[in-house]
């Protein structure tokens, strides 16, 4: 579908957004590409869409606030209909998420929802994914987890913070540590694996996508589903 936007982001955001209809609970995903869905919903909701929205991070929650996004939490909406969020990498309906450092908010957000739609820009695409896996780790186990990221042939390396000394902190009060595994061939399997390691609350491998919508650099928005 041609559109008038040239920013690929801005164009899989606003038309994503689309997807939400009346009295639908939508989980709010983190980061640039999410923040135009969210911005359109907005909109829309001027317009008079009556929405409730769950929100992924303190981030997502302050952009939703600031676009009149009522929001709502798990506890008193377990089910959701959609929910929107971004990615790092994609390749065959599997995302690498987490640069943002929500991964572990958006992969309970997005495991909580009926349709798990991923918004991203063409860059993004990947014939294999081997973007660094972000990991959420329980401070303590940062040198286990070494060990047995190490034990499955990856790297790690603790994110450190740019505005502040000392590592990124989530919004859960974990570490955040980046896997480099090269190629990534099986990402079912290292999926399986990462969740069996102890002292990681989380990772970025999401396997569960549904929808992806992939903005162009001409305005068009490529849809595909799983």
């Amino acid at each position: 579908m041609k559109k008038s936007i040239h920013n690929p982001k801005q164009a899989a955001g606003e038309q994503a957004a689309r997807l939400v209809k009346n009295n639908m609970v939508v989980g709010l995903g983190t980061g640039s590409t999410t923040a135009y869905a969210i911005k359109e919903l907005g909109r829309q909701i001027e317009n008079g869409l009556k929405i409730k929205g769950v929100p992924t991070s303190h981030q997502s929650a302050f952009l939703a606030v600031e676009n009149g996004i009522p929001l709502t939490t798990l506890d008193e909406h377990p089910i959701l209909d959609i929910d929107i969020d971004g990615a790092d990498q994609f390749a065959n309906f599997i995302a690498i998420k987490g640069g943002g450092a929500a991964h572990l908010r958006e992969k309970i957000v997005a495991e909580s929802a009926k349709k798990f739609v991923v918004i991203l820009d063409e860059s993004k695409m990947a014939d294999v994914l081997n973007h660094s896996v972000p990991l959420e780790v329980i401070p303590c186990a940062r040198r286990l987890v070494e060990r047995n990221i190490a034990g499955l042939g990856g790297k790690t390396e603790v994110r450190m913070g740019v505005n502040k000394d000392g590592p990124v902190i989530s919004d859960n009060g974990n570490f955040i540590m980046d896997a480099d595994f090269g190629d990534i061939d099986d990402p079912i399997s290292l999926n399986k694996e990462l969740s069996y390691c102890t002292g990681i609350v989380e990772h970025g491998i999401f396997t569960d996508v549904n929808v992806v919508y992939i903005g162009k650099k001409d305005g068009t928005v490529e849809i595909s589903e799983s």
